[in-house]
């Protein structure tokens, strides 16, 4: 039953519109099993009864998801959830943007939006082990797959080791080819927090998303082979275009 896979507590005083907060609940709980085997939504009495509303309501939820690409409704038989083949990306020791899509048949480049030179954040510094307001160079790029945005990043470097990384970046549309173009021929992931949030204005602009998508933000730290930290970056994916990967080494001692 809906009541088993959707959350149906909704606030009537959060200044979120309720058809809007319905149709959250809906797109989380499609993530969770929503649907029977032909991906069939239950009817809108069943919803409205759940949510305490009434069937206007939901019906406003489910159009704004029809609109958003998200579900499709047949007239005489129901309102039917569309889903859209994604992309995986691995998310491994040897995490490669370009790679992983090429395997897929599809190309992969990361193109550049901005590059800065900056004085290193808290945050920022930490992750690269640099002192605070050391300068770093920053940029951010989209990331292309065939034709479609897929994901946008913010990535950070130690400009003293990498002065030449933007252009390199730029020349490329590889970081690896861009590290290796720097004289850094091979770097593992060292570590990847994953979090889930609606989608910015910027995310909506940039990776042509509707309102109230969902988007899976990574932070990843990558060190050299002797552990040395060259990159930092937060990654914001289009979740319902890409599928998150997290490979685990099997030799790796505890």
């Amino acid at each position: 039953m809906a009541s088993d896979i959707i959350r149906s507590d909704i606030g009537r005083r959060t200044g979120i519109a309720l058809w809007r907060q319905i149709a959250d609940a809906i797109r989380a709980g499609i993530s969770s099993g929503l649907g029977d085997e032909n991906g069939k939504l239950p009817p809108e009495t069943e919803l409205a009864e759940q949510f305490g509303v009434n069937r206007h309501t939901v019906r406003s939820a489910i159009s704004a998801l029809v609109s958003d690409g998200i579900l499709r409704a047949e007239q005489g038989r129901g309102t039917f959830i569309i889903r859209p083949e994604r992309l995986t990306y691995p998310i491994s020791k040897r995490t490669r943007f370009s790679a992983s899509l090429a395997e897929q048949g599809q190309k992969g480049e990361a193109r550049i939006m901005s590059s800065e030179i900056m004085p290193a954040s808290a945050e920022v510094a930490k992750a690269l082990a640099l002192e605070t307001e050391a300068p770093v160079l920053q940029i951010r790029s989209v990331g292309i797959g065939g034709e479609t945005p897929i994901s946008r990043t913010t990535a950070w470097f130690d400009c003293h080791r990498f002065p030449q990384m933007a252009d390199n970046l730029a020349r490329f549309g590889s970081v690896t080819k861009a590290f290796a173009a720097c004289g850094l021929d091979d770097y593992l992931r060292k570590s990847t927090m994953v979090e889930a949030y609606h989608a910015t204005l910027d995310d909506i602009e940039i990776l042509r998303l509707s309102p109230g998508s969902i988007v899976l933000v990574t932070l990843a730290t990558n060190a050299d082979l002797q552990g040395r930290p060259v990159q930092f970056s937060k990654t914001r994916f289009a979740a319902d275009r890409v599928s998150l990967q997290i490979e685990l080494d099997p030799f790796k001692q505890d």
